[in-house]
């Protein structure tokens, strides 16, 4: 147990963006919440974040308005085996450890460190749009090409998705398939398998699923628009897939958007209410997803379908597709101001 556990510890009162702040940059992945004594009152993940931000919770939010209130805890006289296991059955990244009087005196974490970790889901990156809004930039270059620094897009894209110790992608390709494949091979460079699903007719955002060969593994896919720059934690994200169930999940981030007027609610003629320039509060998709495999079989060979009309018919016939709200950073390079944004980020 390292001392800077200690960096974690954060008053009931601190805003949720200092709680993002901790969990972004401790390596804990989680907030101990304590009074000024010490004393545990509650803890606060990243789930706990995502759920904040679902109920529209703004950054100054305080942490004991959504943080858990009943932590599993361990006493700081209890064998350090018996606290490993105690994480590992009950699928725990950490432990606070506290004395008899509920002060916390430490913090135990459960990691494999021995070995990198890995998985099997399949990976599935879009990369055959023409990317017209950035010409003359995709005249000759497919956009996931293009550079931001040093690197194309899509390799970012890739590179992070191993990082994470995923092994197993498939690339979607059309507008100048070539140099794709040119460029990232069978992924041998980065110790990785990459397939190819060629879209001989653009077929939308979700049509390209139903190409991927029957052999795919039977677990959920995450599916990735190959224009993105983005911090989420890939990880977190499958995890919380399987934990709140369903047939898949969406990133979400928020937008808000100003009416610059007064904005008049009225019954009949008679004025209820005067609100000068709202604010209101929708949340979008951000072109990342999680997927049950029983979803791709469902979609039909060479067929055009775009993802947000997919996931709506799935709805309409009563299945559950979650969002999973992403306060990390992100940005779509759709257009050439967000092509510069992207440059001076990197």
């Amino acid at each position: 147990m390292k001392e800077d556990w200690r960096k974690v510890l954060l008053g009931p009162n601190e805003p949720l963006s200092k709680a993002i702040e901790v969990l972004d940059k401790e390596d804990y992945r989680i907030v101990l919440v304590v009074d000024e004594t010490n004393r545990l009152l509650g803890t606060v993940t990243d789930g706990d974040v995502r759920r904040a931000l679902i109920r529209h919770c703004d950054m100054g939010a305080a942490l004991n308005e959504f943080m858990h209130k009943q932590p599993r805890v361990a006493n700081i006289e209890e064998k350090r085996t018996k606290i490993l296991d105690s994480l590992k059955e009950n699928n725990l990244l950490q432990m606070p450890l506290v004395d008899n009087e509920g002060v916390v005196v430490g913090l135990e974490t459960y990691r494999h460190l021995a070995e990198k970790s890995s998985y099997d889901n399949p990976v599935f990156l879009m990369a055959g749009g023409f990317g017209k809004r950035l010409h003359p930039l995709t005249l000759e270059t497919p956009k996931p090409l293009l550079k931001v620094g040093s690197k194309p897009i899509l390799q970012i894209i890739l590179e992070s998705f191993v990082n994470a110790g995923f092994h197993r992608f498939y690339i979607s390709t059309h507008y100048k398939s070539e140099q794709v494949k040119e460029h990232f091979r069978n992924g041998d460079l980065w110790d990785v398998s990459i397939e190819y699903i060629h879209e001989e007719e653009p077929l939308g955002t979700a049509g390209a699923l139903g190409l991927l060969p029957d052999d795919i593994p039977d677990i959920p896919i995450i599916m990735m628009n190959g224009d993105l720059l983005t911090k989420v934690n890939f990880e977190l994200l499958l995890q919380y897939h399987e934990e709140v169930g369903g047939l898949a999940t969406m990133c979400v981030r928020e937008y808000d958007f100003q009416v610059p007027y007064g904005v008049v609610s009225a019954n009949q003629n008679r004025i209820e209410k005067i609100v000068e320039k709202p604010v209101h509060k929708f949340f979008v998709n951000a072109g990342i997803y999680v997927i049950n495999p029983e979803l791709c079989r469902s979609i039909h060979r060479n067929t055009y379908l775009d993802m947000p009309d997919f996931l709506q018919h799935k709805i309409a016939q009563g299945g559950q597709v979650n969002m999973f709200p992403i306060h990390e950073y992100w940005l779509d390079i759709g257009r050439m101001e967000d092509f510069v944004i992207a440059q001076n980020d990197i």
